[in-house]
């Protein structure tokens, strides 16, 4: 539970103060990211590599609870028959477990994707909102909205809604086609 608990927690806190932690484990006073720069000469806060960090961190509670959802979703007594029959734990694994959870790991992929394209607070924490380095698509609508520059602040909000779209109908295709597939009772 307490695992649970921790890669949740994204999900629940606010994304600044997510942004603060990964500040806090990051920065380069810190011990990871001194070791970073020191070791590799790779500094994280205010680089692309933070935005990346950022909508990683943000979006993969969603991914997570999906998976996990989808995982405990696939019937046991298929999982049972194929010990019964002789199959090894992994065997069992990559051919009934993932592909029957497939569908359901697929949408939350999907569904983490858009959380973090929209990814704002944490990346404006850890990475800044820097021109042609760290600018992500919401931190360039704030940008120009801020700036009152209202049409290209529209150009960055209809791409955002288009991708966002293109996955919710990606996300309903891999809902749907999960469905289907566990009323045909396939197991490859």
């Amino acid at each position: 539970m307490l695992l649970d608990g921790i890669l949740t927690l994204p999900m629940v806190l606010p994304p600044t103060v997510m942004g603060f932690f990964i500040l806090f484990v990051f920065g380069v006073k810190r011990p990871l990211g001194k070791f970073l720069l020191d070791f590799f000469s790779v500094k994280i806060v205010f680089s692309w590599t933070a935005t990346v960090i950022a909508a990683v961190i943000i979006s993969f509670p969603l991914m997570y609870r999906a998976a996990r959802g989808a995982f405990e979703q696939v019937d046991q007594n298929l999982i049972m028959a194929g010990r019964t029959l002789g199959m090894s734990e992994g065997k069992i694994f990559w051919k009934i477990t993932l592909p029957l959870a497939l569908p359901g790991v697929a949408s939350g992929g999907v569904l983490a994707f858009a959380r973090g394209l929209g990814e704002f607070g944490a990346t404006a924490m850890i990475a800044g909102n820097i021109e042609n380095v760290t600018r992500t698509l919401p931190l360039a609508i704030y940008a120009e909205v801020a700036a009152g520059n209202m049409d290209s602040a529209m150009n960055y909000v209809v791409v955002v809604m288009a991708i966002s779209f293109v996955v919710i109908v990606l996300m309903n295709y891999f809902t749907l086609k999960g469905r289907k597939y566990l009323y045909k009772g396939k197991v490859k």
